[in-house]
This record gives C-alpha cells, sequence and structure tokens, in this order.
C-alpha cells in the first residue's frame, strides 16, 4: 500500500495504551467497573423471542412460520437456525416497512397469508410478532379474524399467534407464548369428557438438540408408554438427505396434538421455557400433569425414569438400568480427570440447572454460574442445588449478567473451562481455557446438536467429551519427560 492509499486514523492511539488498557480489563479494579454498568449489554447470552417462536413452529407437522414484522428480523430467526442445525429453516414474513410502520401491518398481513398459502400449502401458520408491530400497537386477533371474513385462508385453517416483543425476555419466552398459542388453537374443542388417549404427552422445552428428542423417544419406546412428542424437531432439523427436497419434514402431527388435551399424563422438561403453556395445561388437559428438570446427570435422569415408571405402573426396563450400570462405570473410569476442576457456567435456566446437577455428581466445581434472563425463583433452585454438595461451596450464581461480566470473571478468579455457547469462545480464548459447546446456538463445531446431553447417554457423552479434552491439553503442554503413553 502507498503512503498516497494508506488508511490515515483520526486519532492514534501509541501502542504502550493499548497495552495498558488490555491489562487493565483483566484486573480487579476493571472488574468492579464492569459490574458497577446499567445501561449498556455487551455479548448477551441469549437470542430475541421469535426465535424460540420460530423453532416451536418448525416442530409441528406441515407448519410454515409466519413473521409479523419486517424481512430483515424474519433472515436473522433463520440464519440463527440454519448456522446452528447446517439445515433449512424455511420461514415467510410479510415484510412490514416505514408504511407498515406508520398505517399498521393488516394489510401486509393479508397479502402475505394469501400468497403463503397458495406457493407453500401449510397445514398451518404459525405467526408471530417482532419488535415493529408491538411497538405500534397491531392487533393480530382482528387482523386475522379479517382475513378469514375475507376468505383469504379458510374458517377452519389453524392460524395460531404470539405477540413476541423482541425488546423484552429471551427466546425462551418466544418459545412458550408460541407453543401455549399452537396448544390453545388444535385443542380447541377437541375434550372428549371420558376420552383417554393412554399417551404421555412430553414437552422438551427450549431445546435445540435434536439427538436430546430422539434420546427421549427411544426412553419412552424401551418403556413400552405410548406417547405425543410435543414440538417434535428431530426430524425437522436432521432429517435425511436422499436428494428430495421436503420443506416440512417431520414434527408433531396435528391430530396428534389436537388429541393431546386428553392424554393419560402430561410432562415438562425444562420447566422455566414452558412456564405459562404448563400452567394452562394443569387447567385445561385431563391426566396428571408434572414438571421436571432436564434430566441431565444421573440423578435427575434416575429421577425422570422413576416418575415414568410411577405414571404408567412398568417396572424401569432392564436395558435402562443397564445403561444406568454403564454410564456410572464410565463416571468412575473417568471422573479424577475433572473432579476438583472450577467450570464457568452460563446459558438458559433449564440447562444450568442440568450442568450444575451433572458437574456436582463428578465432584467438579461450578464456580461461576451466569444466567443473562433469570429470577429470583431460578437463583434459589441453583442455589439449593450448589447447598446439596461440598462442591457447591463458594460456587457463585450472577443473575442478569452478560458475557462481557462472565470475561471479567474468569480473568480475575479463574476457572479450568467453560460451558456454554458459541458466543463463549471469546473470553475462553481470552482466559486460554477450552470451552464446551453444550448450549444454543453452536455455529463453529459440527454435529454436536446429534450427541444427546440427556439421559445416561448424556452423562456419558459430556463426560467424554470434557475428560478427553482435559488429556488433550496435559499431551500438547506437558514436558518430554511426562509425555505418557498412559493417561
Amino acid at each position: 500500500m502507498s503512503a498516497d492509499t494508506a488508511v490515515k486514523y483520526v486519532t492514534e492511539t501509541p501502542e504502550a495504551e493499548v497495552e495498558r488498557v488490555a491489562a487493565w480489563i483483566n484486573t480487579e479494579e476493571y472488574k468492579e467497573k464492569n459490574f458497577a454498568r446499567q445501561a449498556l449489554v455487551i455479548n448477551p447470552p441469549h437470542a430475541c423471542q421469535p426465535l424460540g417462536a420460530e423453532l416451536v413452529a418448525h416442530g409441528f407437522e406441515g407448519t410454515l412460520p409466519f413473521v409479523h414484522g419486517s424481512q430483515g428480523c424474519a433472515s436473522y430467526y433463520r440464519s440463527t437456525l440454519n448456522r446452528h442445525f447446517r439445515e433449512p429453516a424455511p420461514a415467510v414474513s410479510d415484510s412490514m416497512t416505514e408504511d407498515g410502520a406508520v398505517f399498521g401491518g393488516q394489510n401486509n398481513l393479508h397479502e402475505a397469508l394469501e400468497n403463503a398459502y397458495a406457493m407453500y400449502k401449510p397445514k398451518m401458520m404459525a405467526i408471530f410478532t417482532s419488535c415493529m408491530p408491538e411497538i405500534i400497537g397491531d392487533d393480530l386477533t382482528a387482523f386475522i379474524k379479517n382475513a378469514k371474513n375475507k376468505e383469504i385462508v379458510p374458517q377452519d385453517f389453524p392460524l395460531p399467534f404470539a405477540n413476541t416483543p423482541s425488546f423484552n425476555g429471551s427466546h425462551v419466552h418466544g418459545y412458550d407464548a408460541m407453543l401455549l398459542a399452537i396448544l390453545q388453537t388444535l385443542t380447541s374443542e377437541k375434550q372428549v369428557e371420558g376420552r383417554c388417549t393412554g399417551k404421555l404427552n412430553l414437552i422438551a422445552g427450549f431445546d435445540a438438540n435434536t439427538g436430546n428428542y430422539r434420546e427421549y423417544k427411544r426412553i419412552l419406546k424401551e418403556f413400552g408408554i405410548p406417547y405425543t412428542l410435543l414440538a417434535d424437531i428431530s426430524e425437522t432439523f436432521d432429517s435425511p438427505l436422499d436428494g428430495t427436497y421436503r420443506v416440512y419434514p417431520g414434527g408433531t402431527k396435528l391430530d396428534d396434538a389436537a388429541d393431546s388435551i386428553n392424554g393419560k399424563a402430561t410432562i415438562t422438561l425444562g420447566p422455566y421455557a414452558t412456564a405459562k403453556t404448563f400452567g394452562w395445561i394443569k387447567d385445561a388437559y385431563s391426566g396428571k400433569h408434572k414438571a421436571m428438570p432436564l434430566p441431565m446427570g444421573i440423578a435427575k435422569t434416575d429421577a425422570f425414569l422413576m416418575e415414568l415408571a410411577e405414571m404408567f405402573g412398568k417396572p424401569v426396563p432392564e436395558s435402562l438400568k443397564a445403561e444406568r450400570g454403564r454410564a456410572v462405570d464410565a463416571v468412575t473410569d473417568a471422573h479424577q480427570y475433572i473432579h476438583g476442576k472450577k467450570f464457568a457456567l452460563y446459558g438458559d435456566p433449564d440447562y444450568l440447572l442440568g450442568y450444575v446437577s451433572f458437574l456436582l455428581e463428578l465432584g467438579a466445581r461450578p464456580y461461576h454460574i451466569l444466567c443473562s434472563k433469570g429470577t429470583k425463583k431460578v437463583e434459589k433452585e441453583l442455589q439449593a442445588l450448589l447447598d446439596t454438595s461440598m462442591y457447591g461451596k463458594d460456587c457463585k450464581i450472577y443473575m442478569n449478567k452478560d458475557l462481557w461480566h462472565l470475561r471479567s470473571l474468569v480473568m480475575t478468579d479463574p476457572v479450568d473451562a467453560v460451558i456454554g455457547d458459541t458466543h463463549g469462545k471469546f473470553l475462553a480464548r481470552d482466559a486460554k481455557i477450552p470451552l464446551f459447546r453444550f448450549g444454543f446456538p453452536n455455529f463453529d463445531r459440527v454435529n454436536l446438536h446429534r450427541y444427546p446431553l440427556v439421559g445416561y447417554q448424556g452423562v456419558v457423552n459430556m463426560m467424554t467429551a470434557i475428560c478427553n479434552k482435559f488429556i488433550d491439553i496435559k499431551d500438547e503442554t506437558c514436558e518430554d519427560q511426562f509425555f505418557e503413553m498412559m493417561r
């Protein structure tokens, strides 16, 4: 580059000043200032409500996610799911622009409904909002009623909708709102007095791990328990590559979802992601109802299996007992590589509870626990879990903080590793520690969503990933005389 074309900065920062600031942000003094900020969020480990709503919509047969809002917002939700699953996430938008912001979005909605119904032939369209229509106060109830009165779509065509403003809550809350709307729509007038399907309704909560859904199905098949897995994305985002493109692969059948109101029992796993939905189910659905934590780790998997056994009067299958034994054996073989290690954790409340339970069972320390969108109830439950183990002593919980806060923590009070999603790779790199990508989203590694983290198989998978990485680090950093064949 010649002197004439070289970039000339408005302000030149001396190299010594750059080095000084780079060192200063790793200090206790900076951490204190960092934790004092209130009006700024840096690298938040959560997404917005409509993304969670779109994930739900993909979990039902023939369902087209429909964004009432701008095209750019729809592209963000789709691309996030594309990058995590490396699979298509087809969705449409009514592409609101400036005129919609002034005059309202009804015309956009009606034109988009007509086009999408004709072109993509869905069995259901699940409508959810972005920021713009929420700010101007669009009335979706009236808009949809008018669309059906104008015969833009048939009167009996299901159009569940959820208000999912991006400026509050998170992907977890959007998941809850959309799931509730879909179930309320599909089950309307479907309850039959005295009818029982004999099935379990299972809700997985916001879980972007297709391997987990398959693991739930496998466990229920081992038990011989008939089930309806609501919002099932196992095929949607993990369908075979056979040369045929399917717009709507997999998903919970709409008839099964409609009849779920007559089920024998309903279990929600990951209850913080389905609080409103499960509250309504307890009032509206037949049978027994149970909210349980994600079955991550031995103890929480035990509790899930025992609940299934009690609800359906079936003994725990010998095959699952054998799996438990193999998981305990795997833990026994490898616990020494993880025992006493300190971890920094971040993610959704339900996943955090699973991580903490798993680590405590192994004698590891969930030392820094950060939740970007949580409540006092979440904090109390996490603390209660820490209090059950000597390894939870001195571990700290940080509610409604972001990953720049977590960076200060790991730089001033170091840990051995981080558990979370791709967004934590920057702080992990700065701290020179490994990141175990167990959450959502994961953009920079492949196939992780296919490995279950729940059940006894999940114990083996997480244990194997963590321990082998620590062994790799030992091999890569030890002196020659300690480079052993056996580890």
